[in-house]
């Protein structure tokens, strides 16, 4: 018997058979404790299932919806799963995370993963309930948003199934393609592109059996105690504001990315924040499954119809493009989840095609920065892949950087092909750090370094060892948590997160876990990681920031200078090895890969208390 809340199974499916073939793929307790679920144990299947080498958008290439041992219980943001794949965008691992009804549903088909193969002759569904898996042709839904692909769907097979979409941008292949559900989005690393490529528009699961957990009188006490911390103050900001209430305060203390990343505050600030729209165009709150935060705030558009807007995507199409009209952010962000568009990769690749366009390295004079329509334009051009600009966007801007030369490469704002979220790296140093070594490539979720230069515990433009500890801190609980899998902004009601950690996995598995054990799969998981990149091509090369960062000084007033050079950034990411336990190199030693699991295991080998 699997330990409570798994059902010791992954799902494989082949879509390549007209009718969906699908296999078990047992998963041991040692797997599970090792990995937990979600992002952890997506690792550990790209390993065992992912060829090396092998094209991400290729018919071998496998994507996994991952779920975790907590999903189905009654503790609060637990209803989370992880969608895990080699990237299109970085040829990289890349994952993301979602919350919706979809990861209950999922999980309870009766497997922790639910895998996909193969290439389906034509555009399809795929249906995952207690019976197993089958594909069902759905031509009609070329082209359909995510959304109006979920009403067609439960119009066709019913409501009982929850479902997992993309768009027309996942459908044409661009590399920072989306997977939608209940208006949320698995975003980051181009997964939709990865599920288009399989000629899958939709993914549908149906609950079919109930999960066991060890002691589920202590679940429950668990859950009523993390209910009610998750009402304090540590979660105030997103009930009351959001995410997106970070836009002032980072653009007070100069770490609001603008126009490129070449200046760090925004004249255009205050149209944007929350505190301006909530008063003019707030309309509603909104959470979750199984969420008791309750963070979603909604707003009304011009000419009707509302919009969920959060801080990443009003950075992205707004600061960052030089963009204040808020109806032309709304505008942007709407027309993203509408052909399913990876917001802070859209942002960023059109940025740097504006700054191109200003430099005249793209013959495209219509694209300046500040001008609303011309980023819609861009963006539809993008969802299309139009011949010419739409195509060489639909790249990413490493990629569409590699074509276009004249230097652009160098204020291409990625990192390892993945675009930089909304946090200056030369004013967050620690977060500098995070960025240029996390495996997903430039993210702020992998690695929420930002959380130490923003405490005032550390001197946030001048990076050293003090950043190179705090920025493996937050990597390892950032680990644990998608791999749980629990909300980020939980993170702050715990006052010791593993101990605390630890105390809601046991009653729910039965395991014996401790902090010292999640501490040690925190570290496993993101050795894990790093092993499947530098098994794909990555280098310690790879670990680094656009020249732009580590060349340009950022001039912040009173006479005050920000500046990131390659020798400081060089010595944080020596000391990040070093620490990590890695050579010159960044790569792990022979007994250190041993200790994965990744290559087959018995009990004896079990990483318990390790």
């Amino acid at each position: 018997m699997p330990a409570g809340g798994y059902f010791g199974r992954a799902l494989v499916v082949d879509v390549a058979d007209s009718g969906a073939t699908s296999a078990p793929l047992p998963l041991d307790d040692a797997v599970l404790r090792a990995y937990l679920g979600g992002v952890g144990l997506g690792t550990w299947l790209l390993h065992r299932l992912g060829r090396a080498g092998a094209d991400p958008l290729g018919a071998d290439a496998p994507l996994a919806f991952v779920f975790s041992p907590l999903v189905g219980t009654p503790l609060t943001t637990s209803a989370k799963f992880a969608v895990v794949a080699k990237s299109p965008l970085t040829g990289l691992l890349t994952d993301a995370l979602a919350s919706s009804r979809f990861a209950i549903a999922g999980k309870l088909t009766g497997n922790d993963a639910i895998v996909v193969r193969g290439r389906a002759a034509e555009l399809s569904v795929l249906l995952v309930d207690g019976d197993g898996a089958r594909l069902e042709p759905a031509p009609e839904l070329t082209g359909l948003p995510a959304a109006r692909t979920e009403d067609a769907v439960r119009e066709r097979f019913g409501r009982g199934w929850q479902t997992a979409a993309i768009g027309p941008a996942g459908e044409r292949g661009v590399r920072y393609a989306t997977i939608s559900h209940d208006g949320r989005h698995a975003g980051r690393g181009g997964l939709g592109a990865v599920l288009g490529a399989k000629n899958i528009k939709a993914v549908l699961v149906r609950s079919a059996t109930r999960v066991d957990v060890a002691d589920q009188a202590a679940v429950l006490a668990a859950a009523k105690d993390l209910r009610a911390r998750s009402f304090g103050p540590a979660t105030a900001k997103y009930r009351e504001l959001g995410t997106l209430a970070n836009l002032l305060a980072f653009n007070a203390v100069s770490t609001l990315p603008t126009r490129n990343f070449t200046e760090v505050t925004f004249e255009g600030a205050p149209r944007l924040a929350a505190e301006e729209l909530h008063e003019l165009r707030g309309v509603a709150r909104n959470s979750c499954a199984s969420c008791s935060i309750g963070c979603e705030h909604i707003y009304s558009r011009k000419g009707g119809g509302s919009q969920r807007m959060e801080y990443e995507n009003v950075f992205a199409l707004g600061p960052l493009c030089g963009v204040s009209d808020p109806d032309d952010v709304f505008a942007a962000s709407a027309r993203c989840d509408e052909l399913g568009l990876d917001t802070i990769s859209a942002g960023g690749t059109v940025a740097w095609a504006m700054e191109c366009a200003e430099r005249g390295l793209i013959d495209a004079p219509w694209l300046r920065f500040g001008d609303g329509p011309a980023l819609l334009r861009a963006l539809d051009m993008i969802g299309s892949r139009e011949p010419g600009l739409g195509e060489l966007l639909a790249q990413g801007s490493r990629r569409a950087a590699e074509v276009v030369g004249g230097g652009s490469i160098d204020f291409a704002p990625q990192v390892k092909g993945m675009e930089l979220p909304g946090y200056e790296p030369r004013t967050l140093q620690a977060m500098a750090l995070g960025l240029a070594v996390n495996a997903r490539g430039a993210d702020h979720n992998r690695s929420g370094a930002y959380e130490a230069d923003l405490s005032g515990e550390h001197d946030r433009l001048n990076g050293g060892a003090a950043q190179v500890v705090a920025a493996i801190g937050t990597e390892d609980r950032a680990a644990v948590m998608d791999s749980m899998i629990l909300c980020k902004f939980l993170r702050g009601v715990f006052d010791d997160p593993f101990t605390e950690w630890a105390a809601l996995l046991r009653p729910v598995t039965g395991w014996d876990v401790d902090a010292d054990e999640l501490r040690a799969t925190a570290r496993r998981i993101v050795l894990a990681k790093r092993v499947f990149n530098q098994r794909e091509g990555a280098t310690a090369a790879d670990d680094t920031l656009p020249r732009r960062m580590l060349e340009t000084p950022l001039r912040l007033g009173s006479g005050r200078v920000a500046a990131l050079t390659a020798d400081r950034l060089g010595a944080m990411v020596a000391g990040y090895y070093a620490q990590r336990g890695l050579d010159e190199r960044g790569r792990a030693s022979r007994e250190a890969e041993g200790a994965l699991l990744l290559e087959g295991h018995t009990t004896e080998n079990s990483p318990h208390g390790t």
